[in-house]
């Protein structure tokens, strides 16, 4: 069995093109690091590297043991993380961006629970519906909802909800409830929407779907305010599962046409890469993913 130890090495050094930079790298004599990348060929019985006075390349067998050695590296980190896990403190900052309106019944409780557990660890957030430059802005975790569009980066998914068409019970009994999508023509529409953003609905009922265009009653990009507007009696109008679930939970709000329902969507935790996470980070986004659903177990999906 070949020793994990010179994999990480003969990794390191090819990695940085050189024993002497490899050294430096780990922190170790360059004599250990020559010698354990030829005790490695030794035990393996062939040459990984052809080496001359200035430079080196790879063996043909030598690029296949890479890739091992490389996962020998996941390997050995994964150790350390799970021993520094139980003996070290987590500390440091932790930078997180999330999307308006979720801040109160997603956000809040999952960090107040983190910090609860790991006191030493501080928390800034960024509340913003655009798209964030992780490294620009020096992001750790954004919480997205609806698909990845970066490539370079990991998302991690969370939930799974879908928006609610919702009014309160003194709206529905001063006006006829809809029974199919057309129907909302007679009703006051709430919409959350930008200035320019079209105002559309699409339902699905089975293999049926149905696209209504309408003017809205009260348009806004702000679910805290129609929140307040729907609650006290202004008309019909969407909300997402994990805004205020208490409404529904309460009968403050009730489910309008439940037959006829919105596409389901995802919340996901996003961030850069899975290697060479930091601690606290990847502590975060575990913890997250083990909690969310906890906070809304009865989603209407």
């Amino acid at each position: 069995m070949s020793d994990l130890n010179a994999l990480v090495i003969f990794a390191k050094v090819v990695e940085v093109n050189g024993f002497s930079k490899a050294a430096r790298a780990l922190n170790m004599p360059i004599s250990t690091v020559s010698r354990k990348v030829a005790e490695l060929e030794d035990q393996l019985g062939v040459r990984l590297l052809e080496r001359s006075t200035r430079n080196q390349r790879l063996t043909e067998i030598g690029a296949e043991v890479l890739v091992q050695a490389q996962r020998s590296v996941d390997v050995a980190e994964a150790v350390e993380n799970i021993v520094s896990d139980q003996l070290g403190e987590v500390s440091g900052t932790l930078r997180l961006s999330s999307p308006p309106n979720i801040s109160d019944s997603f956000l809040a409780p999952i960090i107040s629970a983190f910090q609860d557990e790991y006191p030493a660890v501080s928390v800034q957030i960024m509340v913003t519906d655009r798209y964030v430059d992780h490294i620009a802005e020096g992001v750790d975790i954004a919480f997205r909802i609806g698909p990845l569009k970066d490539s370079s980066l990991v998302a991690r998914k969370l939930l799974v909800f879908r928006h609610l068409l919702v009014a309160s019970p003194d709206y529905l009994s001063r006006h006829k409830p809809p029974e199919q999508p057309s129907d909302l023509h007679d009703h006051r529409l709430l919409n959350f929407s930008h200035w320019a953003q079209d105002n559309t609905w699409t339902f699905f009922k089975g293999d049926k779907r149905k696209t209504i265009s309408f003017q809205p009653h009260l348009a806004m990009n702000d679910y805290a305010g129609l929140v307040s507007v729907l609650v006290s009696g202004g008309g019909i109008g969407t909300l997402p599962a994990v805004v205020s679930p208490q409404l529904i939970q309460q009968g403050r709000l009730v489910e309008v046409m439940p037959n006829w329902r919105f596409r389901t969507v995802d919340l996901s935790a996003v961030h850069i890469g899975n290697r060479h996470i930091p601690r606290t980070v990847r502590l975060f986004k575990e913890f997250a993913v083990q909690m969310a659903p906890k906070l809304f177990k009865d989603l209407a999906i």
